[in-house]
């Protein structure tokens, strides 16, 4: 059982990095204006909300990979303040978590990572930090899918998780990101 959650987990980096893709890319239809533009949601823009999925992904993937940075990830909100800048920069980010998820082991998944939160140090099992963290990136996707429908550019599907069924859908974003079906599934 432990082997197929490794699989699961591995998955969920692969879909993780697939919806923001998706979701940049459809972003990159947008103005600059009309990126920062003020919209209704937990962040007040595309721009804020898909900055903060990122340097959140930074918190934590810093700290699976056994770094110590903590809040300095959010010290600059808007790191990226254009779609390119944050597509390029989102994945990279996607690119480590892929690489951490790609070589989990059963054994790993029961691990304690340590989280700098500055003042104090959170200890986490690393299946239950991936857990929260896809989780946040899910959330926050979600908003902005949201936002993006307010806007002429329309929200690209992200409730899929590769159905098999669909693989000749997605074929074109997948060589876009340099894999395969075979990639994500180790077939």
């Amino acid at each position: 059982m432990q082997a197929g959650l490794v699989q699961t987990f591995r998955a969920f980096a692969y879909n993780n990095a697939w919806a923001n893709h998706r979701l940049l890319t459809a972003c990159a239809g947008l103005s600059q204006a009309e990126f920062a533009a003020a919209r209704t949601g937990f962040f007040p823009s595309l721009q804020a909300t898909l900055n903060h999925i990122h340097v959140i992904d930074l918190f934590y993937i810093d700290a699976l990979e056994g770094g110590w940075l903590g809040p300095k990830a959010w010290a600059n909100e808007v790191p990226y303040p254009s779609v390119a800048q944050l597509k390029d920069a989102q994945r990279a980010i996607d690119q480590r978590l892929i690489v951490h998820c790609d070589v989990l082991t059963a054994e790993r998944l029961d691990d304690v990572v340590k989280i700098n939160r500055d003042t104090s140090v959170q200890t986490e099992r690393r299946d239950r930090l991936l857990m929260h963290l896809f989780q946040h990136q899910i959330h926050h996707r979600g908003q902005a899918h949201a936002m993006l429908s307010e806007t002429t550019v329309k929200p690209p599907q992200l409730d899929e998780f590769f159905a098999a069924g669909e693989a000749p859908l997605r074929a074109a974003e997948f060589r876009d990101l340099g894999w395969s079906e075979a990639t994500v599934w180790g077939g």
